[in-house]
């Protein structure tokens, strides 16, 4: 239904209806008002970026310092989180030929014979991509569980499965099974799943606008750690020894409890809280810890609002955010988003690093120390990411990381080709695979989970992450599996094919995705309303929830007269 007009005591008030809204009432000039939009058209409007560029300032002006409990939260929430998730990325490859080698020994002493090749590389494969399915897997039940327990629960619940995969691989080598080791690998995939979809929700949640983007980048930040840290643990000084490679899967437990024992002192999310717990004191003491203040009445109504604008208060399924046209660009971006974070091509650039470094004359013993600058690099740039994010906004690293990952991997395609014939050309290559590092981690390596929680309110959360989370880990699988063919076919001029996606993903955000810095979620929701063709909610000074017109001085509804017009 379009908009109606109506006219009451001589006054033209414009209506658009929001279907299933059942929010109390509140008042409107003279009117206590229930259930619709009303828009006062003879008062003169004010302009809206005015409003907000006023209501910005008003922000910035009255910043809170940034509160111990509040970096506590992130930190400790993507320790045992993000962070495990970057760890398994890097973990499996030192110790590769040690575990390769155990499934030779124990199918040896099983079955008295050499495993046959294609066993090999079956169980191989299995160990290394197993781990996507067990994503996939823990990203579509995160709907289930999070309504239930709630974001610091789920990630408490989580734990368990870090600490049952740890003791599954670190103890398979002594039990003789490379059964444990795949199982475990499956089971820390539905951890990283789970990981992967609730922590960004539940950090935006816990964040104040003007420091958003700051705080979410903690779960790229952590990855990048892991990353690195799985590298600097498998080195042959350490725990890439033959005899210590289990220990490298033991190691996964400490970031798990150590999570489990800070969260469970820590409060949960204010906005889980009040619009779907309906806890408001809860709310008000996690708002009151998060931001150091007595005074949380500003965010406390700011969260009453939208819980209002959005009138169901339960959680849209998967189904139905698909079908609502509010948000259908919102759903269309972090597709999109989410499918260039991993089709960008930075995974395939493990492939080429050790051979280019070969080629550069580097001996076999002193590869592990080189690669390490890959780990460092992607760690430092997602740390300066997270320092610059709200200065710069969301929008503008995105499309910066893409396109400059479009251009060196361009370079890179051509020092590959000269590689063989300029002796110094190696060289070259390996600081494009850096620089691509560096891009990567500038802003696709995070941004697209912050803006996942960005761009959807509340109720639409956790089947806006499921979604994400499955284009994550399906798109993640189909680089794994199309690209050895892709190489195979294009040979050096492979990177070609991630040009394109980086390019095209570049100049979609361009177009389509408005900066999300600094502002509430019913702003965001707005900016989308042209191209969803939605009427954009009116100024929020001047609308109300309505669902009935009556006087404020008595309970009788007054006769009003109404024009429609559609």
């Amino acid at each position: 239904m379009g908009p109606l007009v109506f006219m009451i005591e001589k006054k033209k008030y414009i209506f658009y209806q929001q279907p299933g809204n059942l929010a109390s009432s509140v008042t409107c000039g003279t009117y206590a008002i229930q259930g619709c939009c009303v828009f006062d058209m003879d008062k003169p409007q004010k302009d809206d970026r005015a409003d907000q560029k006023t209501a910005n300032s008003r922000t910035n002006s009255g910043k809170q310092p940034v509160t111990a409990c509040l970096l506590n939260t992130a930190f400790f929430s993507a320790l045992g989180s993000s962070f495990l998730y970057g760890y398994n990325l890097s973990v499996v490859n030192a110790p590769a030929l040690f575990i390769k080698n155990f499934y030779n020994k124990t199918w040896m002493e099983r079955y008295g014979e050499p495993v046959g090749a294609e066993t090999a590389t079956l169980l191989w494969s299995m160990t290394v991509s197993i781990f996507a399915i067990g994503g996939l897997m823990g990203t579509l039940s995160v709907s289930l569980i999070i309504n239930v327990l709630g974001r610091r629960g789920t990630l408490m619940l989580n734990n368990s499965f870090a600490v049952i995969a740890a003791l599954l691989l670190s103890l398979g080598e002594k039990a003789k099974s490379f059964e444990m080791l795949i199982a475990g690998r499956l089971i820390i995939g539905v951890d990283s799943g789970i990981a992967l979809s609730v922590l960004p929700m539940y950090l935006g949640e816990i964040s104040p606008r003007y420091i958003r983007g700051f705080i979410g980048q903690f779960n790229a930040i952590l990855i990048c750690l892991g990353v690195f840290t799985g590298q600097v643990l498998g080195l042959p000084e350490l725990l890439g020894q033959e005899s210590r490679w289990n220990y490298l899967f033991s190691f996964l437990a400490l970031p798990a409890l150590l999570q489990l024992c800070v969260l469970s002192f820590l409060p949960e999310s204010p906005r889980f809280l009040l619009i779907q717990r309906r806890d408001e004191a809860g709310a008000e003491r996690a708002f009151q810890r998060f931001l150091g203040k007595e005074d949380v009445s500003q965010e406390l109504e700011e969260v009453r609002g939208e819980a209002q604008a959005q009138g169901s208060l339960d959680s849209i399924s998967v189904l139905q955010l698909m079908r609502t046209p509010a948000v259908r660009w919102q759903l269309i971006t972090i597709i999109i988003t989410m499918a260039c974070y991993q089709l960008c091509g930075l995974n395939t650039i493990w492939y080429y690093t050790n051979g280019i470094l070969r080629e550069a004359g580097f001996a076999e013993n002193i590869l592990p120390y080189i690669t390490l600058s890959t780990g460092a690099i992607e760690t430092l740039a997602a740390i300066m990411s997270g320092l610059v994010i709200e200065r710069i906004g969301r929008k503008p690293l995105l499309i910066f990381g893409f396109s400059a990952m479009a251009f060196f991997f361009s370079l890179l395609t051509v020092f590959l080709n000269l590689q063989n014939s300029v002796s110094w050309m190696p060289y070259l290559s390996y600081m494009c695979i850096l620089a691509v590092i560096a891009s990567f981690c500038s802003g696709p390596g995070g941004i697209p989970f912050i803006l996942t929680g960005e761009l959807f309110q509340q109720s639409y959360h956790p089947a806006a992450f499921m979604i994400a989370g499955t284009v994550n880990w399906l798109s993640n699988f189909a680089v794994g599996l199309l690209f050895p063919f892709i190489q195979e076919t294009l040979e050096s001029f492979a990177f070609l094919v991630f040009v394109g996606v980086c390019t095209l993903g570049s100049l979609y955000l361009y177009v389509v995705l408005p900066e999300t810095k600094n502002k509430t979620f019913a702003d965001i929701s707005q900016s989308f309303a042209k191209i969803n063709k939605i009427p954009a909610a009116f100024p929020s000074h001047e609308m109300e929830l309505a669902l009935c017109i009556k006087p404020k001085t008595n309970d009788k509804f007054q006769n009003v007269k109404i024009e429609s017009s559609f």
